[in-house]
């Protein structure tokens, strides 16, 4: 059966266990925490050496699988069966008489990374009606400073709005990513800290002034001066402020602008509905629609997909990627 994240999370911490449990989809972090929290919660140390096998899909097969999941524990509980890289299996026909009749005793996971499993086969539909299933889904950019609230109120701490979305608005939607800088956070704060703007901009490197959040404020405010500012922090700051991000969140932005004049004068609240962003970020986007025509911000989509393939080395040759995206900028504020 079709589980939440945080509900398989849920019962793996008061240890109800399921017989099978199949993680797939795109968001390989959601995928990754549930797998990590069942190796470290099944058995203990001294159990795993006999009952826990882990395999790897490229180098495996179900038949394999079926074998060592119908392995009685020794002086343990469970047998746990952990399936790593399983979009590799070549099939999974010989998995359905496991299905119908699981061994009680075994924990068998599959770790199904970056598609899913089609769900119209019997192996998919046996999955999904009596087995844990977990559809890993990427966030939409709109959810992830919600995530972020999320993740920071379940460790103690504290985060308001716009930092949350100048994280975000940073790093991208890479959960594993924005985990990983969230924990250098909370490794350095005490138990009940905010974690500010300037917080992030000591400790993880992004400037309260020169970042991907601040160069679209620019944009929408048609702040050449101050867009151009931006981008030579970038350049000079090249690790911090990847090319290739920024070009991903202003392909969001001006596409969410020919979204909102699509919408022919609807409220506020309605927009940030439609295109997917926090109210307190629609006024960015009302007037941006104000700068950038209908006209304009197609021209400025046609821009973005030229120079997305200049940066990956299309017609580009070997030039700066820092320097096409400054004659990027000179197109899109001229």
């Amino acid at each position: 059966m079709a589980h939440s994240f945080d509900s398989i999370l849920t019962e793996i911490k008061s240890r109800k266990f399921h017989p099978v449990y199949f993680l797939m989809g795109e968001e390989s972090f959601f995928i990754d925490q549930v797998v990590d929290a069942l190796e470290k919660t099944v058995l203990d140390e001294s159990e795993k050496s006999f009952n826990q096998t882990i395999l790897y899909g490229k180098d495996t097969d179900i038949v394999t699988v079926v074998s060592e999941a119908k392995r009685y524990p020794m002086m343990a509980p469970y047998n746990v069966v952990i399936v790593k890289e399983a979009q590799h299996l070549k099939s999974f026909d010989a998995l359905e008489g496991y299905l119908e009749n699981p061994s009680p005793t075994t924990v068998l996971v599959f770790a199904h990374k970056y598609k899913s499993l089609d769900k119209r086969k019997k192996v998919g539909k046996l999955l999904a009606k009596d087995h844990v299933m977990l559809e890993a889904k990427k966030l939409y950019d709109n959810q992830v400073p919600t995530w972020i609230e999320k993740r920071v109120k379940s460790k103690g701490f504290l985060i308001d709005t716009v930092s949350s979305a100048t994280l975000a608005n940073q790093v991208g939607s890479d959960l594993a990513r924005l985990n990983n800088e969230l924990d250098k956070l909370f490794g350095l704060l005490k138990p009940g800290s905010s974690i500010t703007s300037q917080v992030i901009e000591e400790n993880i490197g992004i400037s309260k002034e020169y970042n991907n959040f601040e160069l679209i404020n620019a944009i929408a405010h048609r702040d050449r001066f101050k867009a151009f500012q931006i981008l030579d922090y970038f350049k000079k700051n090249p690790k911090e402020n990847p090319p290739i991000l920024t070009m991903g969140i202003l392909f969001n932005y001006f596409s969410k602008l020919l979204m909102i004049h699509g919408s022919r004068g609807i409220d506020s609240s309605a927009i940030a509905k439609l295109i997917g962003v926090n109210p307190y970020f629609v006024k960015d986007y009302q007037l941006g629609a104000k700068h950038y025509s209908m006209a304009k911000s197609l021209n400025i989509i046609k821009y973005l997909r030229e120079y997305d393939g200049k940066l990956k080395g299309i017609g580009s040759g070997d030039v700066d990627p820092y320097e096409l995206l400054r004659e990027l900028h000179v197109k899109i504020l001229f």
